[in-house]
Order: structure tokens, then C-alpha cells, then sequence
């Protein structure tokens, strides 16, 4: 049984369309960087964190825990979820004309023991108005972003460019989860 560690709309979304068959229990933990932690090694941590928890909360020894964190890196710095409309149009102003990175963690956590990974993706914007940073900043979509954009929403007609995986800025790595997915299962029946 897959467990998705995670309550992200999106997650449940990317899993679904890929054809996996899924439960949801989301992981409570808190998500806060350690000092001077790298952000790649802060998105495997917690993607490893929220696994472990939720898999030592069921009672189901043959579960497979998916854990999965992402953030947005501008100059090695982490741009996490926005506190309010003027956060997020900080964040834009950042993120304006200009290359940053999405750096997604994910963790599977079953009985044979656990791995992390992370998948980076690099995201071109092209120069924001002030007026579109204003617009879309006062809207509800970047609320819940890391970063404060959606790249599958209003966000898209700045993006002309990425370098790596598409699913990876949504919110997961489908390509990667399927290989880790894959790459269990046959360690897990090697020994059967």
C-alpha cells in the first residue's frame, strides 16, 4: 500500500494522473530550516521526516511511505510559502527577470528500511511589471507556493523557459517517484 505523506492538492493530483493508487495521510511536523542548512539537504530532510512519521503512525508493516518537500532557492537562499500578499510580492520582485531553482526532496519509508532524493529544476522568468507582481500577489494563488507562484497557473506566461522536470516545479517528481517506486519493490521482492 502506497502512503502519501502529504496534504498538497497538487501531489494527490500528479500521483493520480500518473496512474498510481494511493492513500492520503498527511505528516505534522514542523518545517522550519536548521542555521545555515543547504536547501537541498533541507528538502530530503524533510521529506524523509514527514515519511518516517506518518510510517511509524500506521499499523502496516508492508506500507510504503512517500514523503516529499519543495522550495524555491534564489541565490542559495529557501523562498518558503508566502506569510501574506506583500511577502509574496517580495518574492516575485526576486524572482523577476531572472534563473532560480526548484529543488524538490522525496523520501520512501517502508519495512526494508528508507531512501531520499532530491531533483532540481532550474525556472527563467522574464521581468515582472510592478503591476503584474501587484496583481498576482493579491490574488490567493501564490498563498500556498513555495516561491509564491504556481508554474500550472497564472505564473506560466512568465516562465519561457525550464531546465529539468516540469513535475518536479509543480510539487513532485513523478519520473523520480516511479523509478524509487520501482527500484523498491524489486529489492523488496528480491528476497522473497
Amino acid at each position: 500500500m502506497l502512503v502519501l505523506a502529504s496534504a498538497s492538492p497538487r501531489r494527490r493530483e500528479l500521483l493520480t494522473q500518473a496512474g498510481f493508487t494511493f492513500t492520503v495521510h498527511p505528516a505534522h511536523i514542523p518545517e522550519d530550516p536548521f542555521p545555515e542548512e543547504d536547501p537541498i539537504a533541507y528538502v530530503t530532510r524533510l521529506a524523509l521526516e514527514k515519511a518516517q512519521a506518518v510510517y511509524g503512525q500506521l499499523a502496516d508493516a508492508g506500507a510504503q511511505v512517500l514523503g516529499a518537500d519543495t522550495t524555491v532557492i534564489v541565490d542559495n537562499h529557501i523562498l518558503g510559502k508566502p506569510e501574506d500578499a506583500a511577502d509574496a510580492a517580495r518574492m516575485l520582485r526576486l524572482l523577476s527577470g531572472r534563473a532560480h531553482r526548484v529543488a524538490t526532496g522525496i523520501a520512501l519509508v517502508t519495512a526494508q528500511g528508507s531512501e531520499a532524493a532530491a531533483e532540481v529544476t532550474s525556472v527563467y522568468f522574464r521581468p515582472l511589471s510592478d503591476e503584474e507582481i501587484a496583481g498576482y500577489a493579491a490574488s490567493n494563488e501564490p498563498m500556498d507556493k513555495a516561491g509564491a507562484y504556481a508554474i500550472q497557473g497564472w505564473a506560466a506566461r512568465w516562465i519561457p523557459r525550464i531546465e529539468g522536470c516540469y513535475f518536479n516545479v509543480v510539487g513532485l517528481p513523478i519520473a523520480r517517484v516511479a523509478a524509487l517506486l520501482d527500484a523498491n519493490r524489486g529489492a523488496s521482492g528480491a528476497g522473497s
